[in-house]
């Protein structure tokens, strides 16, 4: 008979650390803030906005752009939320009223695994004598659901979000609180390469690529889409005026 803390061992997988993720998480939201706010100033600009204008297109577009992530973001994990808690009350029903074919699915999952007969028929009379176990294993090995992990909390993930888009959108925006014109848009301009360059540093570290290499890549894309929007903006401008 397994013991139980082979049981243990057996059941807590190798998980990947939170903070390589959360990194990515983090620098994607602050991203998309910076360059959809710089290239919308940009466009602004480039069609011959006046001072007061491009900045109320800044603020408006960081409102808007953090309300929306941050909306997209609570649908996501609650209906992620929602779906998870749905799959894990059926499960637990299922347990109830066929714990034999819950069992009989668990064995034939630990042969897959390698186990011999003995040893998974063993193993999944283990883990059904405790229903909470029970419902944590076929949730895992049969759902690849993990019940600690809920899909966490929609409003603190709304929160993130709207913070991290906003933190990126102000970098574009913050000259124009203070200057106008050409030296509101050098500095924009300044501002929005240094953070798209740092930005592009970061995710070096979860994309395998080199510092420099993934930093100017990132300042380029950058780059060329403002550039694009500024180029926009001035033919419509030009066009309209």
């Amino acid at each position: 008979m397994p013991h139980l803390g082979y049981l243990n061992r057996h059941l807590d997988r190798h998980k990947t650390p939170a903070s390589g993720n959360d990194l990515r998480a983090a620098v994607l939201g602050a991203n998309d803030g910076l360059v959809s706010n710089f290239c919308l100033l940009m466009g602004v600009a480039g069609g011959g906005a006046t001072g007061k204008t491009v900045l109320l297109a800044g603020v408006a577009g960081l409102m808007a752009g953090a309300c929306s992530m941050a909306l997209g973001e609570w649908l996501s994990v609650k209906n992620a939320r929602e779906m998870t808690e749905t799959l894990l009350s059926e499960e637990a029903a299922e347990l109830r009223h066929d714990p034999e074919g819950e069992r009989a699915e668990l064995v034939q999952i630990y042969v897959d695994r390698g186990f011999d007969q003995n040893d998974a028929e063993a193993l999944s009379d283990l883990v059904m004598k405790n229903p909470e176990l029970a419902l944590a294993v076929m949730a895992r090995d049969e759902l690849s659901i993990d019940p600690k992990e809920m899909g966490g909390n929609p409003w603190s993930a709304a929160a993130v979000s709207f913070g991290l888009f906003s933190a990126g959108a102000i970098l574009p925006l913050a000259p124009f609180f203070i200057m106008e014109g050409s030296k509101g848009i050098a500095w924009s301009v300044g501002l929005s390469l240094a953070g798209l360059l740092g930005m592009g540093v970061a995710t070096a570290r979860f994309n395998g690529r080199g510092a420099l290499h993934s930093g100017v890549r990132q300042v380029l894309i950058g780059a060329a889409a403002a550039a694009v929007t500024f180029g926009v903006g001035k033919l419509f401008g030009t066009a309209l005026s």
